[in-house]
């Protein structure tokens, strides 16, 4: 938790409360359906809770906002993200129906009213998004494919509605037909060596109806 508490100090007593009960949950999950490895575990805030929130130092999500996390995994970015901003709505997919099991059981047990998580691949998702979140589940090409017609028409924050990426490497050959696409990256916010070569990638998207 000092991890947390380093870089984003504003924190309220209830999210301080939620995020430090994500390591507990998660062991206990990850007991019965593995879905985070033992290296990570043990470096639970670091690898994936820090990472996540990664994308909150490049854009905070204002309140109403409505946020898709695609392929979501064992819950990251979306449960880190859920917590920071409460007011706004976030839904979480993976086509992985094990994984959304343990997404659901973290959020109950965490009472996040502003998370619904769902056993369904991107293309089945109904509804428009501010933002699409993801980390690295495929390239570039082909995540836009999957997401291109849920972003919101409707602008609501500093950044154009689109894909929030975490990604890490030499991303210059994937992102070559991109030339709207800008790259946050994450030593500028974060000093530790884990993300020496992570990135945030901001796509914006058209409206597609």
């Amino acid at each position: 938790m000092k991890i947390l508490k380093k870089y984003f100090p504003e924190l309220t007593e209830d999210q301080i409360d939620k995020f430090s009960r994500l390591e507990d949950l998660y062991r206990d999950w990850n007991g019965k359906i593995n879905v985070i490895s033992r290296k990570d575990i043990d470096a639970l805030y670091l690898r994936h809770v820090l990472h996540s929130l990664g994308i909150a130092k490049v854009q905070k999500f204002n309140a109403g906002a409505r946020v898709l996390d695609v392929g979501t995994g064992g819950g990251f970015p979306g449960i880190p993200l859920a917590i920071l901003f409460p007011e706004t709505q976030f839904q979480l997919v993976d086509s992985i129906g094990k994984k959304i099991k343990v997404v659901q059981g973290v959020s109950e047990s965490l009472g996040l009213k502003n998370l619904t998580a769902h056993h369904m691949r991107a293309e089945e998702v109904k509804g428009e998004f501010d933002f699409v979140v993801s980390r690295a589940v495929t390239t570039m090409p082909a995540f836009v494919k999957w997401v291109r017609s849920k972003v919101s028409k409707k602008q609501n924050h500093e950044l154009r509605n689109g894909i929030m990426y975490l990604k890490g490497g030499d991303l210059s050959e994937e992102l070559a037909t991109y030339t709207s696409a800008t790259l946050y990256n994450l030593p500028d916010y974060f000093e530790e060596d884990f993300f020496e070569t992570k990135k945030v990638v901001h796509l914006p998207l058209k409206y597609k109806p």
